[in-house]
């Protein structure tokens, strides 16, 4: 492929726009060039032909000392789809986020969005469909429950995005996971999070799944909204 395809030009300076110091700036330009990638249908591969990575990068987020479940499996999934790791620190109340070039700084973004958005449409899913009059704890039930129904179908519809178009292409696939593997390392003993089984209210749950499929996903990848660094627990 000609390297001095534009497309290609403008990506290389959105991807060094998303080293920038200026938060919002940098996340903008990470979020702007892997949609021109998806559109594209281009793999890092073609934009970095020339140029190997060295060494993983971190994004940091605030969010709760103790995470709900449903976060957990939201931060899990996004990893996954932009093939990064994620790392609670509970004492501080922050996850870093681990990844190579623009892959972090785009799964970052995209969990503030899509951690926003869930919060907001099971919000208006209480408001609207759940009488105040129900005892705290089943309130809780319908709220957690409804949380992890939206969660499961938005992190399999990354998955399916994934499976259409790659992050990584498969001969860098390796590199990044020892540059991660390294990084992860390089931060200490890591605690591992045990689930414990939830009990669910299926009419919530179901809304919750429902509700998930009208989620752009795109939208936080490509947005050209406010990058979200505060995350509520």
């Amino acid at each position: 492929m000609n390297n001095n395809n534009p497309i290609i030009e403008k990506i290389r300076k959105l991807l060094a726009l998303a080293n920038s110091s200026n938060e919002h700036e940098a996340a903008l330009a990470a979020a702007h060039a892997q949609r021109l990638l998806s559109e594209h249908n281009l793999a890092m591969a073609d934009i970095e032909s020339e140029q190997k990575p060295q060494s993983a990068d971190k994004v940091e987020a605030l969010v709760s000392k103790t995470l709900p479940k449903w976060v957990r499996h939201l931060s899990a999934g996004i990893c996954t789809a932009f093939d990064c790791q994620a790392i609670h620190h509970p004492a501080i109340g922050k996850m870093t986020f681990i990844g190579v070039g623009a892959d972090v700084q785009i799964a970052a973004y995209t969990f503030a969005y899509l951690d926003k958005t869930v919060r907001r449409l099971c919000s208006s899913y209480m408001k609207n469909h759940v009488s105040s009059d129900l005892l705290n704890r089943h309130r809780e039930l319908k709220r957690q429950s409804y949380y992890l129904g939206a969660v499961s179908t938005i992190t399999g519809r990354l998955r399916e995005q994934k499976a259409v178009t790659p992050t990584t292409p498969g001969a860098l696939v390796p590199i990044k996971e020892g540059l991660i593997r390294k990084a992860m390392s390089d931060m200490g003993p890591t605690r591992t999070v045990r689930s414990r089984k939830s009990y669910i209210d299926s009419h919530a749950y179901n809304k919750g799944q429902q509700d998930g499929h009208n989620v752009g996903i795109n939208k936080g990848i490509g947005s050209a909204g406010t990058a979200q660094k505060s995350i509520g627990g």
